[in-house]
């Protein structure tokens, strides 16, 4: 990884206090998506966590795994697969739920988006308690598809979110706070 690219994205964050809640420091990476140069830098980082093997799929997290997840996906040529909540999928689905501090929630994958032996990264802007990324896992893995990587924008490693991974998958994050 660059580390003046990742220094600039850093930069570029904001921090925004007390939301969606009070206590609650919300890392605002608009800024990043609202400039086409730190927007390219932030695709061009997540593809250099891949590694060595190209990926048949690129698999997002709802709702801002897709807006890398998809760009990732064109600029590699490959498919790129939505991770959703809930209800959100229109075709028979596979689902997993997990534990949030304050109650239960459910992500989704279509049956036939991941092949058996299909090599895929698993992309989203936040790893925090790594529930989602844990079940959107599960799910990958449940079809048959071989995560290679995990990639996040950014980690809250005090929250200790890869404690809730396959520790197996190689997990990478851009920024750490």
């Amino acid at each position: 990884m660059n580390q003046e690219h990742l220094s600039r994205l850093k930069s570029a964050i904001r921090d925004v206090h007390d939301f969606p809640k009070p206590g609650i420091v919300f890392k605002d990476i608009t800024p990043v998506l609202g400039s086409g140069e730190l927007f390219r830098i932030a695709i061009d980082e997540f593809i250099s966590t891949i590694g060595e093997t190209k990926p048949d799929k690129i698999v997002g997290i709802d709702a801002r795994g897709f807006i890398f997840g998809a760009a990732m996906a064109d600029r590699l040529g490959v498919g790129f697969v939505p991770v959703r909540k809930k209800g959100k999928l229109p075709w028979e689905t596979n689902g997993a739920s997990y534990s949030l501090e304050y109650g239960e929630a459910h992500v989704e994958i279509h049956r036939d988006a991941v092949h058996a032996g299909e090599k895929v990264v698993l992309v989203d802007d936040l790893l925090a308690t790594g529930g989602t990324a844990g079940a959107a896992l599960k799910l990958i893995q449940e079809l048959g598809g071989k995560v290679i990587c995990l990639t996040f924008l950014i980690e809250l490693a005090f929250l200790e979110g890869r404690k809730n991974l396959d520790p197996s998958v190689r997990t990478q994050a851009l920024l750490t706070y």
